[in-house]
């Protein structure tokens, strides 16, 4: 069985408090686009005893660490301790890039969670899906539904978000760094916003440029300047809104018609999606 985790972009971003128990509070609004990677699952018939339940081959973009660290094998893990599972072989190939802001490794896990309640006929509930899955990180449950909202908390409470992007055309660019989460968090001071999310997006897109602010782009933008050009650049080249998605390191820009990304000369180690259909 094989399944194609999407990524997201983050509309808005606001870091309110530290909270005691060592997070952050934020308020984002969570939108789902179709840069997608593949995972595959097969029961391992070469099992045998002593050897690992699950075994994880990986290829596509380069991911640092082991196997047993990556958050597919976690799931595993945690489904096998509820439910038994067989032995399973499972693959991922990598096409979102890691560091980027766009949750790529949340929606990973949260689609193994339900290829292998799929595969398995383990019949969980949504809600136990999500609660498994936010179990291995933040955002992670966001991707179980795979719909915009509203995120508050750590990332892990949703209220429904009423917006539809699909007449637009979005360019995402991710310019080969890899932005640390932690360290983005370090360099910034919360706040309680000017203008909420929902006030912000309810004042429609043509007005986002100004209302609608992601907190880690003063402090990310500092340390790589890149960042902020790209940025510019897509204002340019007549972008509705630009922002950074999440801590970065991507950057994406809405625009009402397509562009040819030839135009914006982008250096060869760069990584770019383009939608017109989000």
């Amino acid at each position: 069985m094989i399944c194609f985790p999407n990524a997201k972009i983050n509309l808005g971003l606001n870091i309110t408090e530290k909270r005691a128990d060592g997070f952050h509070t934020i308020s984002t609004l969570f939108y789902p686009i179709q840069w997608r990677d593949a995972l595959e699952c097969v029961e391992n018939t070469a099992f045998k005893k002593g050897d690992e339940k699950i075994k994880l081959s990986l290829s596509g973009i380069k991911l640092g660490g082991k196997a047993d660290n990556n958050l597919v094998t976690k799931v595993y893990k945690v489904m096998d301790e509820r439910y038994k599972l067989p032995p399973v072989h499972a693959h991922l190939h990598k096409a979102v890039p890691m560091g980027a802001g766009l949750g790529g490794g949340s929606s990973d896990a949260a689609f193994f969670v339900k290829l292998l309640n799929e595969k398995f006929n383990l019949e969980v509930p949504v809600t136990e899906q999500m609660h498994i899955a936010g179990q291995l990180g933040s955002d992670c449950a966001f991707f179980i539904e795979n719909k915009p909202v509203f995120a508050g908390g750590k990332g892990n409470v949703f209220s429904p978000a009423n917006i539809n992007l699909d007449r637009y055309y979005i360019l995402i660019v991710y310019p080969a760094i890899h932005s640390n989460t932690a360290e983005a968090y370090r360099g910034i001071m919360p706040s309680k916003p000017q203008l909420k999310i929902e006030e912000a997006i309810a004042c429609g897109i043509k007005n986002w440029k100004d209302k609608l602010v992601n907190d880690f782009e003063p402090v990310i933008f500092a340390r790589y300047p890149e960042l902020q050009k790209i940025k510019n650049n897509f204002y340019k080249h007549g972008a509705i809104y630009a922002s950074m998605s999440g801590s970065g390191s991507s950057v994406y820009g809405i625009f009402e018609k397509e562009t040819d990304v030839q135009e914006f000369k982008f250096p060869a180690n760069y990584l770019t999606f383009t939608s017109a259909n989000s």
